[in-house]
């Protein structure tokens, strides 16, 4: 039999290799579906790329490849009888064989056991070979296929579970020391043994203390007495009392500062008198001798856990898994695929872009998209229970949650991929992922269908000067309205004015906060917000040719099919920190936006000059003949900490604040947004200088393509559009090595001159003159661009 395997495999051997290091090995999901080795059909590894295939979709990689040798894993799984020493977790019967595979399913509350299948299939014919056979099986094969059953997850690192911050086990738990002085805690009426207080109740577990702890945001708390008595016998642990239950409590460590864990919280507790296993609570979860309040985290909130609530199945009614960061990327693509143009673009063209997708379909932007829209959509992971899992459940006066659910690991990896925040583990800003994903979105939709047109708007700016009282007009392109919020405007100031009142008193006497007073706001102050001028700083006048004072306001000058609104909640204290406002808006069912519209130029109106800011360059550079680098360019430097403190680079914070003329943070970080996809992205701010001494402008780098004299080919191009022959030659010799801005009118920076020459791409002599020299094509593009822009700044300060 040794003999017939390996002659069969003989014609597959050149296909078949060992994953080296660096090589992903996707063995629990499919690349096109969310199919494991948990479903049905189980999951085929492609014994030559690794990529992963659900039966459904295993054929099409292996027409389109040729690849015919599989790994087919399927793994088992059943509920075992729990006992007295049963545990949560699930057992491995078979451990060795899938070394590594992450649990597919929701294992809270209930023991399972699990049994894994794994085996070599051989296509067209399925021909399998059940593993592990090292006996019978080449070396070569052997090996191949041990690498891949105990392969990582290229999950791996995104796997950590980063809503809450782990316990670690204190360092005092195995080496505590209990005093035998005879104290014993009783199962209720507990109050402070220095005060009143029967809430916020802890237990030394050194000596039996029952003191008060610190106050609560949420009211509960007492006068620190817990840790006072810490700081006089140095008694480093202690339990709230009323969160003792049969699984465990609540351990505070005061040496170190944080909540531990304690292996022997049994044992310390029975010293006490208190055995947690016969310790039980009421219906809110609380012992009712002391009426305490339970605190309640906000991750418990939004799992809405003390509701019962009625689950739902079928199309359009797929939960989606976190992933310990991702609610941000979950509720997003919810809202997207609920919207029928993003259906209609990914999942009813499903079957076009799997055929055409490319031999990694790990790594393309559609398949993964329609790939998470159609397990969306399709209801193959949000299936009801069969009647008898319900009658069984009944019996059992408990209910399960069944529905699978799907887990946006792969999709996340794709668009994070190279991102400083989506690709970590903190959590994120839904309204900037969803700017991130319409970027990546329009990217990938050339030639075809952009389905985040339904979200795109032009936003007319009216810039005035108040000087001359002339006005600007541009329009600049946007995908969701951010709408501040005017506290000043809340309907209930009064009540807002009492709370704060009894706060500080009850602060002063050390007594319980009163119930929180939430500013409500109406959504009409919001918009009226929007609509009020705002000053521009640093604003520069064409009209004046200096630096005057400036009002702007925004309208809108198109409307999208879907408006996405961004309610403002986060402002900055004088400490820099980002703070959320406690505020509820009202939202109407009905909106109207009429009076946002935009009006264009009005009759009286005067337009300002269309004239390019002057660039401003020390005399110190200008006269240096040894230094060619600028001095450092005025910028808002309470600009860039406002981003910085967002956590972008530094250099890049600096950057955008240049290159939106010192506009303030905001118009900054819409030009982050843009640009932090580009390679250089942090590289230090250069502010470039002209070649000749007598013109200002950027200076480039010494090169011998500079050196040269441009092209003859580029010089008549850019001479044929109306340009003086010096100036050309001038603007080429400057252009190849730096771009001075970039020229898209979406993007806040220099303006230049609107010309058909800037809004259509370079001639595609120029572009091969400059990509022969070796420059990238995209850089040549934009270099082009720059080149032209210089020769009308050259025109201008002549």
């Amino acid at each position: 039999m040794a003999t017939d395997l390996g002659e069969l495999l003989v014609p597959y051997m050149p296909t078949i290799r060992v994953p080296r290091t660096g090589d992903r090995v996707f063995k629990s999901e499919c690349a096109f579906s969310y199919d494991s080795p948990e479903s049905e059909g189980g999951l085929y590894v492609c014994m030559n790329s690794f990529l992963g295939f659900g039966r459904e979709h295993v054929e099409r990689h292996y027409h389109k490849t040729g690849q015919s040798v599989y790994m087919h894993l399927k793994r088992h799984v059943k509920e075992k009888a729990t006992g007295a020493a049963g545990g949560a977790i699930p057992r491995r019967r078979n451990g060795k064989v899938f070394l590594d595979l992450e649990l597919n399913r929701d294992f809270n509350g209930v023991d399972y056991e699990y049994e894994d299948e794994a085996k070599l299939v051989i296509f067209p014919d399925h021909f399998e070979i059940p593993l592990p056979n090292i006996e019978e099986l080449p070396a070569l094969v052997t090996i191949a296929c041990d690498a891949v059953l105990n392969a990582s997850s290229p999950y791996k690192k995104q796997e950590a579970d980063s809503w809450e911050e782990e316990i670690q086990v204190s360092r005092h738990a195995r080496s505590l020391r209990q005093q035998d002085n005879g104290v014993r805690i009783p199962p209720s009426g507990w109050k402070c043994a220095k005060c009143e207080m029967r809430e916020n109740l802890w237990l030394n577990l050194t000596d039996g203390s029952v003191l008060c702890g610190k106050w609560f945001f949420d009211g509960s708390g007492g006068n620190g007495h817990a840790l006072e008595h810490y700081k006089e016998t140095n008694f480093p642990l202690a339990v709230k009392l009323d969160t003792i239950t049969p699984d465990g409590a609540d351990i505070y460590s005061f040496d170190e500062e944080e909540a531990v864990l304690d292996p022997h919280i049994s044992e310390h507790l029975l010293h006490f008198g208190i055995d947690m296993l016969q310790m039980q609570r009421t219906e809110n979860g609380h012992h009712t001798d002391n009426h305490v309040q339970p605190r309640v985290s906000d991750w418990e909130v939004i799992q809405e856990s003390s509701l019962k609530l009625k689950p739902v199945y079928g199309s359009g009614y797929t939960g989606i898994k976190n992933l310990g960061n991702s609610c941000y990327l979950s509720t997003t693509m919810q809202v997207l695929f609920s919207i029928p143009e993003f259906q209609r673009a990914y999942v009813g063209n499903l079957q076009r872009i799997f055929d055409y997708s490319p031999l990694d379909p790990t790594q393309d932007f559609s398949t993964q998209m329609a790939k998470l829209g159609h397990g969306l959509l399709s209801g193959q992971y949000s299936k009801p229970p069969m009647k008898s899992e319900l009658i069984e459940q009944v019996m059992k006066e408990e209910y399960k949650q069944l529905q699978r659910g799907i887990s946006p690991k792969m999709f996340k990896a794709l668009v994070s991929k190279g991102h400083p925040e989506f690709s970590s583990n903190r959590q994120q800003d839904a309204h900037e992922f969803f700017l991130h994903l319409i970027n990546l979105v329009e990217r990938n939709s050339s030639g075809s269908e952009n389905p985040s047109d339904v979200f795109r708007f032009l936003v007319e700016e009216r810039v005035q000067c108040c000087q001359t009282q002339k006005v600007r007009y541009t329009q600049r392109v946007d995908y969701l309205m951010q709408l501040p919020v005017p506290l000043e405007a809340a309907s209930n100031r009064e009540e807002l004015i009492a709370y704060e009142s009894k706060r500080k008193e009850a602060e002063e006497n050390m007594r319980p906060p009163p119930e929180p007073v939430r500013a409500r706001i109406p959504f009409t102050a919001c918009l009226q917000a929007f609509t009020e001028p705002e000053n521009v700083p640093d604003f520069w006048s064409s009209a004046l040719q200096a630096k005057s004072a400036g009002v702007k306001t925004s309208r809108f000058a198109s409307f999208p099919e879907y408006m996405i609104v961004q309610i403002k909640k986060f402002t900055f204290g004088v400490d820099w920190v980002p703070k959320k406002l406690d505020v509820s808006v009202d939202v109407p069912d009905f909106l109207d936006l009429n009076r946002l519209r935009a009006t264009g130029l009005q009759a009286g109106e005067a337009e300002l000059p269309d004239i390019t800011p002057p660039i401003v360059i020390s005399e110190d550079t200008r006269d240096s003949t040894t230094n060619n680098s600028l001095e450092s360019p005025e910028i808002d430097e309470s600009s860039v900490m406002q981003l910085a403190e967002m956590g972008f680079p530094l250099e890049a914070c600096r950057k955008a604040v240049y290159y939106t003329g010192n506009m303030g943070a905001e118009m900054a970080f819409n030009w982050i947004i843009a640009h932090m996809e580009e390679p250089d992205f942090a590289e230090p701010l250069a502010i470039p200088t002209y070649l000749e001494p007598d013109l200002p402008g950027p200076s480039f780098p010494t090169s011998s393509v500079l050196d040269n004299q441009p092209p003859e080919e580029s010089i008549s191009i850019l001479t044929s559009m109306g340009f003086p022959r010096h100036h050309t030659i001038q603007a080429l010799k400057a252009t190849p090595l730096a771009i001075p801005t970039y020229l898209e009118p979406d993007l806040p920076g220099p303006s230049f001159p609107t010309s058909s020459v800037l809004d259509n791409q370079p001639p595609e002599e120029s572009i091969s003159i400059l990509t022969s020299m070796g420059f990238p094509r995209h850089h040549t593009i934009q270099a082009l661009k720059a080149t032209v822009s210089v020769l009308f700044h050259l025109l201008h300060v002549q």
